[in-house]
């Protein structure tokens, strides 16, 4: 089976997790600053705080935002469920702004519209979470613009998005957001094995997702409230949560960071390559990446008419090809019915939904492999006309 996603690992990345098992720290050593402070210099923020997970990172987001209950929350309907359940978590309500079908993307357009509803029925969200789905930035400086008017705090779910650019910038640099969050899961461009970050150049904000990540715990002699005892004193200021990372996983993400730029490169060529090949294909559409973007290709989605899409997948998954769907719209599960969402509350997202499949794409994907998938996408769609 040629999977959709795949995890490199190298010597070198064993390596440099043997090295710590055979340290002092196998938690709260200096790995994991050396981690943050890495990714800082890759994509220009000030601040980074590595954590056990991706949605980990989005619940510290929400909370160093203040997001709370009566509040809400408002995200793409077009990702993993971890962008909506972190307002959850924080007791605020979640709603969901539709998508661009051709990049799969928040639609501005839809989210300009929501907003003036809801400023209408003062009922304007605290949180904007714009999702940089399949490795492509959403258009962050008009989301931006939008938060200027209406007064809302931008978190960035970039977890498919760290090595990707928007406007010419590294994602996560924080330009147009308040946070920016980047997952390490296996699937994802580069791993820790499990693990996330959030970013920020608010020292503020910093200041709450240090404190949330470990237990509301603080040592920092700047915001002790009683100052006067000894070296080895701490107090907890907040409820927070054991979210940190661990050393062995910095490690494994260090290195890992050294092959990113490559990887990138990679993933842009397979697409690129994907995308020559499906040109002449009228039956398959590939999703828009922005010119002033350079998406990182977490995935490669195409779009086939909704009629196709299962009997396709079923085909390529005999054919011994790993495809996948992402992502179910996030509201039609059952728990979010069970809060009131209905069928088509989003209809962009349910029309890319219908079409879409996730075909391979790794940087261990070989050329024989990919011309294999692309000529079975044809025959499948030869067999079904």
């Amino acid at each position: 089976m040629i999977p959709y996603g795949k995890q490199i690992i190298s010597q070198k990345d064993i390596d440099a997790v043997l090295e710590v098992l055979q340290s002092d720290f196998l938690t709260q050593g200096p790995k994991v600053p050396a981690f943050e402070q890495k990714v800082c210099s890759m994509v220009g923020a000030n601040y980074a705080f590595a954590t056990s997970n991706a949605t980990a990172a989005l619940h510290i987001a929400c909370l160093a935002l203040g997001v709370t209950e009566n509040d809400r929350v408002w995200t793409s309907p077009n990702t993993f469920v971890a962008s909506a359940n972190c307002a959850l978590y924080c007791n605020a309500a979640v709603d969901f702004v539709d998508i661009d079908t051709e990049t799969g993307n928040m639609s501005t357009d839809a989210l300009s519209e929501k907003l003036k509803q809801a400023e209408a029925n003062d009922a304007l969200p605290k949180v904007v979470i714009p999702v940089h789905f399949a490795g492509q930035s959403c258009d962050m400086r008009a989301i931006h613009q939008l938060s200027q008017q209406y007064g809302f705090k931008i978190i960035e779910d970039a977890s498919h998005a760290i090595g990707g650019r928007y406007d010419g910038q590294p994602v996560g640099n924080c330009r147009y957001s308040d946070i920016c969050v980047f997952s390490f899961h296996p699937v994802k461009i580069v791993t820790t094995a499990e693990g996330g970050m959030a970013l920020t150049n608010d020292e503020a904000i910093a200041q709450h997702l240090a404190l949330y990540r470990s237990h509301g715990v603080t040592r920092d002699s700047h915001l002790l409230r009683d100052k006067d005892q000894g070296p080895w004193f701490y107090e907890q200021l907040a409820l927070g949560f054991n979210y940190r990372m661990t050393e062995l996983q910095a490690a494994l993400g260090l290195s890992q960071l050294e092959n990113l730029s490559q990887w990138i490169e990679s993933r842009n060529s397979l697409a690129k390559n994907y995308n020559q090949m499906f040109d002449c294909v009228e039956d398959v559409h590939p999703l828009r990446v922005d010119t002033n973007n350079t998406s990182a290709y977490h995935l490669y989605v195409i779009r086939v008419e909704s009629s196709k899409r299962r009997a396709l997948f079923e085909f390529l998954r005999e054919s011994k090809i790993g495809v996948n769907v992402h992502y179910i719209p996030v509201y039609k599960q059952p728990f979010y019915q069970d809060l009131g969402f209905i069928d088509n509350y989003c209809p962009n997202t349910e029309a890319y939904y219908s079409g879409a499949i996730t075909l391979p794409l790794h940087p261990s994907l070989s050329q024989d492999e990919q011309s294999f998938i692309v000529e079975k996408v044809k025959e499948g769609l030869c067999n079904l006309d």
